[in-house]
């Protein structure tokens, strides 16, 4: 059973930084998407930034500019820098990591627990 392990939320003032890491327990880390959502009061949970197996990656357009992802397969590490942060960017936000696509049903996707971040003005 795979298993996701969040860090790095806290509390942080307007234009400060913090880099969320998620650390895999599982096999195949390298064989997945890896991805982070957020979940803000109030709000359905959006998407913020994708790493594929091959490094490519994708943001909301919002956050573009101002968040990057990138990920340690050697660690089974995925990690968000978060630069520039602003009180709208308080959410909990959660790790995922995706399906292994040739294997679905045997390794599907798994979320984290969530990690807090609070943008305080």
């Amino acid at each position: 059973q795979v298993q996701l392990l969040e860090s790095g939320g806290g509390l942080v003032q307007t234009g400060g930084s913090l880099r969320l890491s998620c650390t895999s327990s599982g096999q195949f880390f390298s064989h997945r998407t890896m991805g982070w959502y957020r979940q803000a009061p109030g709000k359905q949970r959006e998407s913020v930034a994708a790493i594929t197996e091959r490094g490519s990656t994708n943001y909301a357009d919002s956050l573009k500019g101002r968040f990057a992802i990138s990920r340690d397969n050697a660690r089974n590490t995925v990690y968000l820098q978060m630069n520039n942060l602003k009180p709208e960017d308080t959410a909990v936000y959660y790790c995922y990591a995706g399906a292994i696509s040739t294997a679905p049903n045997r390794y599907p996707e798994v979320w984290g627990q969530g990690t807090l971040v609070t943008v305080s003005i």
